[in-house]
C-alpha cells in the first residue's frame, strides 16, 4: 500500500508487466499460488471429516456449518441493505466480497483471544476455511469473465483429473507428486479453459490423497506420527504458502488512498456487522435445534468468533479483483477489505472485556 501511494507507476509496472517467464506477478499470485492456498484448506477440511476430526460424526459439523452459512448470508444481506440505501447500482456486483474470512489473520487473532487450544479456535478456523471455499465458488459461478464466456465442456478435463487421482489411490501410490502433476494439471487446465477460476484446481484432487485412517490433531496442528501423502503435502508446502501470502498481499493490496469511497464502507460494515450477526444467530439457532457448540464453548465465545471472522483480507481482496472492472471501484472495494483487519483487534479486545479464559 505504501509503494502504491508513493510511486504508483512503478508499483503497477512491477505487478502487472510480464517478468517471470512471460507471466506477471499478479498472474502468478492469483492464478498459481492461490491453487496451493486452497489446497491446504482442502487438506484441513478432508482431515476434519475423518474419524476423530472436528466434523466427524456429521452431527458435530451441523453447528459450524450453520455458522458458516450465517457468515455468508449475513454479510450478503447487510451489503444489499446498505447498498440500496447508501450505494449505487454499479456497486451491486460487490455482494460476494464480504463472504470470505482471512484464515491466517483469523487464526492469529483467535489464538490471542482464546489461547492455543480453546475449541473456539478450531470452530473459527473451520468457518474460515469453509467460507473461503464458498467465496471461490461464488467467483466461479457469479463472476465469470464477460469477454470469455464459460465453456463447461472443459470441466470434463477436471473430472478426468479427479478420475486419475482416484486411480492413483487405488494403485496405492504413496507419493503426492503424481497426484499433483497428473490430476492437478488436468484439473487446472480444465478450469482455466472453461473460463472458471483455476484457484480451485487442487480442491478436487486433494481428497484423493492417501491419508491417515483417523485424525488425532486439531485443525492446522502438526502430527509427527502421520507420514501419509496428504500430511506430507501439507507439511512440505505450508511454508511456501506462508511466503506466498506475502506475495499475494504485495500483488493485491496496492490500493491508493484516493480510491476510498462508498463501497469501502459498505464492504467494511458488511464484513464486521454481517459476519458477527450471521455467525452468532445461526450458531445460536443450531443450538436451539439440538446441535450444540463444542465443549467449553459458549455464546460469548461464539460472539467473539463472529467478530474475528469479519477479518476479510486475503480472499476478500481476491473477490474484489473479480467483482469489478472499474479500477476506481475495484480499489475502493479492496480498501474496505483491508480495513476489515480492525475486526481481529476488536475480537481480541472483546475477549478481554468478557474475561474469556485462555486455554493453552
Amino acid at each position: 500500500m505504501y509503494w502504491a501511494n508513493l510511486a504508483p507507476d512503478t508499483y503497477h509496472h512491477f505487478i502487472n508487466n510480464p517478468i517471470f517467464g512471460g507471466f506477471s506477478l499478479h498472474f502468478i499470485s492469483n492464478e498459481l499460488f492461490m491453487v496451493l492456498f486452497f489446497a491446504i484448506a482442502a487438506v484441513e477440511i478432508t482431515q476434519s471429516c475423518l474419524p476423530g476430526g472436528n466434523l466427524n460424526p456429521f452431527s458435530k459439523a451441523i453447528n459450524p456449518l450453520l455458522g458458516t452459512l450465517g457468515g455468508v448470508v449475513g454479510p450478503i444481506g447487510v451489503y444489499f441493505l446498505l447498498n440500496s440505501t447508501l450505494g449505487a447500482p454499479e456497486l451491486t456486483n460487490g455482494w460476494g466480497i464480504p463472504t470470505a474470512t482471512d484464515i491466517a489473520l483469523a487464526w492469529l487473532a483467535a489464538r490471542m483471544a482464546f489461547g492455543e487450544r480453546h475449541p473456539a479456535v478450531s470452530y473459527l478456523l473451520l468457518l474460515a476455511v469453509a467460507d473461503d471455499a464458498i467465496g471461490l465458488a461464488i467467483i466461479a459461478i457469479f463472476y465469470p469473465n464477460p469477454s470469455l464466456p464459460a465453456e463447461p465442456v472443459w470441466l470434463l478435463l477436471t473430472c478426468l483429473g479427479m478420475l486419475t487421482a482416484y486411480g492413483l489411490r487405488n494403485l496405492r501410490v504413496h507419493n503426492y507428486w503424481p497426484y499433483l502433476i497428473l490430476g492437478g494439471v488436468m484439473s487446472w487446465t480444465g478450469l482455466h479453459s472453461a473460463h472458471l477460476h483455476p484457484a480451485l484446481a487442487l480442491v478436487f484432487i486433494v481428497p484423493f490423497l492417501p491419508h491417515a485412517p483417523r485424525e488425532t490433531k486439531q485443525i492446522f496442528e502438526e502430527d509427527p506420527s502421520d507420514r501419509s501423502p496428504m500430511h506430507q503435502f501439507e507439511h512440505e508446502w505450508k511454508i511456501v504458502v506462508d511466503f506466498g501470502l506475502f506475495i499475494f498481499g504485495l500483488a493485491n493490496a496496492g490500493v491508493e488512498f484516493s480510491n476510498i469511497g462508498t463501497v469501502s464502507w459498505i464492504v467494511l460494515a458488511s464484513l464486521i456487522l454481517g459476519k458477527t450477526v450471521g455467525i452468532f444467530s445461526f450458531g445460536w439457532l443450531a443450538t436451539r435445534l439440538g446441535f450444540g457448540l463444542p465443549r467449553d464453548m459458549r455464546r460469548r465465545e461464539l460472539l467473539i468468533a463472529g467478530i474475528i471472522a469479519g477479518t476479510g483480507f486475503t480472499v476478500a481482496l481476491f473477490v474484489s479483483g473479480e467483482a469489478f472492472t472499474d479500477p476506481a471501484i475495484k480499489g475502493a472495494a479492496k480498501m474496505g477489505a483491508m480495513l476489515s483487519i480492525v475486526a481481529a483487534g476488536g475480537g481480541i479486545v472483546m475477549a478481554r472485556l468478557l474475561k474469556i479464559k485462555k486455554v493453552h
